[in-house]
């Protein structure tokens, strides 16, 4: 509540989206994707560039500072310096994303975003912003680098921020610490014991953070005639049949030091299932149907018949109104921001026009979109600044 009234600028935002959310029917969607087989692609849209090009160039000026503590600031401070740092990351490897992406669905943009690409790096690889690595590690992940303790999440999401900027284009500069974190994560997966690597020391495996390690491998193996295909392959084959779900079907979302599975998750699933779709698009789009099928929502008005938008909920089984996850961020009833935003990744690599266009709808609602001249932005994340990074890298993922 603090932190909304340190914000009180989005509380009409707030209380509309609530009203209609408290007045909404939420239905099982169709987890059938032929349907918008026929849409327009909304890149072609003069006025999609625009939003999208305005949007970018407000996240720069936000999250490039010249000062990593200045961005770890601008998180929420009741989150805790940890993962505010880890926050801080997401928000720097998201904008970075949406950059290369948009250079590559736009490339006229090239000159004006290439730039901004290598300083969204330079944040990161820095003992500041990393130092919610060290607080768990109790060592700092690139001096160690020759060790063989994980510090995955770290490392690969660096090694995936170099990489997509390569394919955007980029210069040879991060070469050869794009080869130093890449052999790094190939080798420590190598030596456990199901080519999976930790998040944490407590041995617990996240699926989302291991995304980002097959991830930033396989666009090293684009870079580099394919030199860790093989342990691509092989990871995948290992999730299409060693972690899946008995009942729904999904890739797991934990397993603890023992190989237990955790609860399945919405916003973990969104991630997985976008990354799936970068990875293997088969595979991908059988783990899309199979999340629209379990947590994903039809929204619409009591009383009326139309759609207003799509959403993914949190949870499986239940829908409390009000909640707040530190992964999946503030819950009203049971529908899931992180998950609605990282499901919008897999639609739009799948083309699904439609679910794309009421996702959008729905955070739209919960987000407000504040138009100036020259940015757009989210209300929403002046208090979530991390949020309008990850909207904007899954709004834009492409099959590339």
């Amino acid at each position: 509540m603090n932190l909304l009234w340190k914000h009180k600028g989005y509380l009409p935002t707030a209380l509309k989206a609530w009203k209609l959310i408290q007045n909404t029917d939420f239905k099982p969607v169709s987890n059938s994707i032929n349907s918008n087989i026929h849409a327009d692609d909304p890149f072609s849209d003069p006025a999609e560039k625009d939003d999208l090009i305005k949007r970018a160039e407000w996240l720069c000026k936000e999250v490039i500072v010249d000062n990593p503590d200045k961005l770890i600031d601008k998180m929420p401070k009741a989150i805790g310096r940890m993962y505010q740092g880890e926050w801080a990351i997401y928000a720097c490897s998201m904008t970075a994303v949406a950059l290369c992406n948009l250079i590559r669905i736009y490339p006229d943009s090239f000159d004006k975003f290439i730039g901004k690409i290598p300083l969204l790096i330079d944040l990161v690889n820095t003992p500041s912003l990393r130092y919610y690595d060290t607080i768990t590690w109790k060592e700092d992940a690139m001096e160690t680098i020759d060790g063989n303790r994980s510090h995955m999440t770290y490392i690969s999401i660096l090694a995936w921020m170099i990489g997509q900027y390569r394919l955007a284009g980029g210069n040879n500069q991060y070469d050869h610490l794009h080869k130093k974190l890449c052999e790094t994560l190939n080798r420590r997966m190598l030596l456990s014991s199901d080519l999976n690597l930790p998040s944490f020391p407590n041995g617990m495996i996240y699926f989302p953070d291991m995304m980002f390690s097959i991830l930033a491998l396989k666009d090293y193996s684009k870079l580099n005639n394919g030199e860790f295909d093989e342990i691509v392959s092989q990871w995948l084959e290992k999730a299409k049949h060693q972690w899946i779900d008995s009942k729904t079907g999904l890739l797991q979302s934990t397993l603890s030091r023992k190989r237990i599975p955790g609860r399945l998750s919405g916003a973990y699933s969104g991630l997985n299932t976008t990354c799936l779709c970068m990875l293997d698009k088969d595979f991908g789009r059988d783990q899309y149907e199979r999340l629209l099928g379990r947590f994903g929502v039809s929204l619409k008005e009591t009383n009326h018949t139309d759609l207003w938008g799509y959403g993914i909920n949190e949870y499986l089984n239940r829908s409390p109104k009000v909640s707040f996850d530190i992964d999946a961020g503030p819950i009203i009833y049971g529908l899931s921001p992180t998950g609605i935003a990282f499901t919008l990744g897999a639609s739009t690599i799948l083309e699904d026009w439609e679910f794309r266009k009421g996702l959008l709808a729905t955070a739209e609602v919960a987000g407000k979109t504040v138009k100036y001249r020259h940015t757009h932005h989210y209300k929403l994340s002046e208090i979530f600044l991390t949020g309008e990074a990850i909207t904007l890298a899954m709004r834009t993922m492409r099959d590339f």
